[in-house]
């Protein structure tokens, strides 16, 4: 796995596995326990592909009382445990470990309650998110938050990435969508947390969970928050002749105070390859492109196209052009979110990163990019959530080609490096997982990341869920104070520790 170390397997799991196995199917009948090499193949990486390992066991449960009984059966075990969505992490978040059980929540796949009157629809965590739309559409409503991978990603995993989307701008993340979820603890604990109240007493524990990357419990039921469809929505693609003109119009169309409900970049290769692959009219003789939505009432977009494309001139661009119907600025974004395959046309492989930056240092961090790319030898095509500073470079390269990988790979890191240094953080979306696992003391110091790891300690003292994620180097919990060390022991002295 290119280098990449993981928690050492634990021998003595390793030696159970046919007693662990079967008894996964007892407590999980029929066909949901999958323990074949050519099988689990399926489930050997997430969207991060470059890193591939081969699970102990694949479990898929259908129920929350089967949920309950694997978790409490590993953690009395000692056997660790990685909960999986669809599998279309960038980070990998959902990579598998040999010695864990791979808990594939994609059975988990009905909506149970939808409520118009409090604009809520309650889902099990497997649902995709475009399936939340689809299930309210017909009454004018729709879910938010809109990821590239909407219509395969599941709202479980959304809410352990907290996922965003070329819409989260104006309407928020997963974060601000999520109303409660029913969630699962390490010893098998079933716990709720929020509802289709707007507010909840105590500490915020949900909040807590969203983007927790399945480090701290595993989610079976999800109630997210439903919106009414704008009267009107229209969208813009406004071409410009550099990336640092286009990145400009970005901060001065958010510092007018307009507030797009979209407004994506994408530069030239970016463009050229989801035009081919697409074919949704993009200008090709730009070097950057921005999509920019406005919804509301109608006076009001009509208004605020205006100012944008007043903002755009200023800015030196070259082409700008309105949807003229719905189907038209469907379009414009079926492009930007066919993007990812677009580019995977022109290149064997690529290299998608996730790294956020305020708005007005988009010209600085492109340039930044242009002169990494070419210290590394490798193209880069830029996709970007412009609008929230979130962007999504796409390192091209081909891993058949000794010590391109590794070139990639460092090519990203050094990205996220300046991401940091204009002021942003390590990931928008996508998760930290273990691809910015060891970046994390770029952003953290050492008592930022062990306060964090104790929130783990305090859900999961054993570090059984997920291990070897998030975290550059696991502590034990005794090493941060969370247990009572007496006469030189620790407490259940029998169990192995990572």
């Amino acid at each position: 796995m290119s280098g990449l170390r993981m928690p050492e397997a634990d021998a003595k799991t390793l030696k159970r596995r046919e007693e662990i196995v079967a008894d996964m199917r007892i407590i999980v009948p029929g066909e949901g326990v999958v323990d074949s090499e050519s099988e689990m193949r399926a489930f050997e990486s997430d969207g991060l592909t470059a890193y591939r390992q081969l699970p102990l066991v694949v479990v898929l449960p259908e129920t929350t009382a089967q949920v309950s009984r694997i978790l409490k059966y590993c953690h009395e075990r000692n056997i660790r445990v990685v909960p999986r969505g669809s599998g279309t992490s960038l980070s990998g978040g959902a990579l598998p470990l040999q010695d864990a059980v791979l808990l594939v929540m994609s059975r988990f796949n009905r909506i149970l309650d939808i409520d118009f009157a409090n604009r809520a629809v309650v889902a099990q965590p497997g649902v995709t998110n475009l399936g939340i739309t689809q299930a309210v559409e017909h009454e004018g409503f729709y879910y938010a938050p809109d990821p590239s991978s909407q219509i395969a990603c599941s709202i479980g995993g959304n809410v352990a990435e907290n996922s965003g989307g070329v819409h989260c701008l104006k309407y928020g993340l997963t974060a601000n969508n999520i109303l409660g979820i029913e969630m699962v603890l390490m010893n098998g604990d079933v716990i709720r947390l929020g509802g289709k109240h707007l507010d909840a007493e105590g500490y915020d524990l949900l909040g807590l969970m969203t983007g927790s990357e399945g480090l701290l419990g595993v989610v079976t039921e999800v109630t997210v928050r439903i919106l009414k469809k704008p009267e009107t929505a229209r969208a813009l693609l406004i071409g410009f002749p550099s990336n640092e003109q286009a990145g400009q119009c970005v901060a001065d169309i958010i510092g007018a105070g307009i507030i797009p409900g979209g407004m994506e970049m994408m530069d030239r290769p970016a463009i050229h390859a989801a035009e081919d692959f697409v074919h949704a009219g993009y200008p090709l003789d730009v070097e950057a492109l921005l999509i920019v939505e406005l919804d509301g009432p109608q006076a009001e977009v009509d208004h605020l196209i205006a100012r944008v494309e007043e903002i755009a001139a200023r800015n030196g661009c070259t082409t700008s052009r309105v949807s003229r119907s719905d189907g038209e600025r469907l379009a414009f974004w079926a492009g930007r979110k066919a993007a990812f395959p677009a580019v995977g046309r022109i290149s064997p492989d690529y290299y998608c990163m996730d790294g956020t930056i305020p708005r007005k240092e988009l010209p600085r961090v492109l340039s930044g990019m242009r002169e990494l790319s070419e210290k590394y030898g490798l193209r880069v095509a830029n996709v970007f959530h412009a609008g929230d500073g979130n962007l999504h470079p796409l390192i091209l390269y081909d891993a058949n080609k000794p010590g391109e990988l590794e070139k990639a790979e460092a090519f990203g890191a050094d990205i996220l490096r300046l991401c940091v240094k204009v002021g942003g953080v390590l990931t928008g979306e996508h998760g930290v997982g273990v691809e910015k696992r060891d970046l994390m003391p770029e952003m953290f110091t050492e008592e930022d990341l062990n306060q964090q790891i104790r929130v783990k300690c305090a859900f999961d003292p054993n570090h059984l869920l997920n291990p070897g994620k998030m975290f550059p180097q696991l502590h034990r919990c005794a090493e941060l104070g969370r247990m009572h060390i007496h006469r030189g022991q620790m407490p259940f002295p029998e169990l192995e520790r990572f």
